[in-house]
């Protein structure tokens, strides 16, 4: 494998770690907001759950977290692929700040398109 392949290789699996995590924070605050609703319908006292509440806001926190750790290793990655003189990708159209005009849309869903994002992402020197 050259450098570009696994470049390749780890954004896809850097945009998958993503999309879980995000799909996970939104499920979780589904949740979190469905369990007071629960408790209102069933007419229970507000002490009732409580517990569940407070454990599902805890980890909507938690998620926002790890969350913020795949977005710095997000641009450490691409910081590092610029230092490496490897092309920055996106797979599919996903809109970047700064992207004019913007690419969302552009492409079929089932359809990955390699599209070369904008230069916004901070120095190399900052995360590597």
């Amino acid at each position: 494998m050259n450098r570009h392949s696994i470049g390749e290789a780890l954004a896809a699996r850097l945009y998958a770690a993503e999309a879980s995590v995000d799909r996970a924070v939104a499920d979780t605050a589904a949740l979190a907001a469905a369990l007071p609703e629960a408790r209102v319908d069933a007419r229970l006292s507000a002490v009732t759950g409580h517990r569940a509440i407070s454990g599902a806001a805890a980890a909507i926190g938690a998620l926002a977290e790890a969350r913020g750790h795949l977005v710095q290793t997000h641009h450490t990655l691409a910081a590092l692929a610029r230092k490496l003189d490897l092309p920055a990708l996106a797979g599919g159209p996903l809109d970047k700040p700064g992207d004019t005009p913007p690419i969302g849309g552009l492409y079929p869903e089932h359809e990955v398109a390699k599209i070369v994002v904008n230069k916004t992402l901070p120095d190399a020197s900052v995360f590597c």
